[in-house]
């Protein structure tokens, strides 16, 4: 059962993004869990990587309670991570974000999105491996 202080630290980050239409992209980077005293603070930065478009650099920011539960950098709601592994869902009006979460090889662990509706059609799978 993983808590909080098992994602704190530094991890190496590896995105695949395969979009419906062919298009694919690819995320190389780092993500650093900073514990603070309601929970800690998450922070992506790497280089996105989009064949025939060039390769840009990327940041992302959330926030992860005790619970964990995610929350965008707005403070918003945005999911909760199962603390065993496994399915976890959420709406963005009008598409939907279907997670699976796989700690089975911790400390390499990885997150697979599905995302479907009319605006969005694609899956992401980002791997995770500790750096501390």
């Amino acid at each position: 059962m993983k808590q909080l202080s098992d994602f704190l630290g530094s991890w190496s980050l590896e995105r695949d993004i395969q979009h419906a239409d062919g298009n694919q992209a690819q995320f190389h980077g780092q993500a650093t869990w900073t514990a603070d005293r309601d929970g800690a603070n998450y922070l992506e930065t790497g280089e996105l990587v989009m064949p025939g478009q060039g390769v840009f650099r990327s940041e992302r920011r959330y926030r992860w309670d005790r619970d964990l539960r995610v929350f965008f950098d707005d403070g918003r709601y945005f999911h909760t991570v199962p603390a065993l592994g496994g399915e976890t869902a959420h709406w963005c009006d009008p598409d939907q974000y279907d997670a699976s979460y796989n700690f089975e090889n911790w400390p390499h662990w990885s997150c697979q999105w599905r995302v479907r509706g009319p605006r969005k059609d694609y899956e992401m799978t980002s791997r995770y491996q500790i750096l501390r």
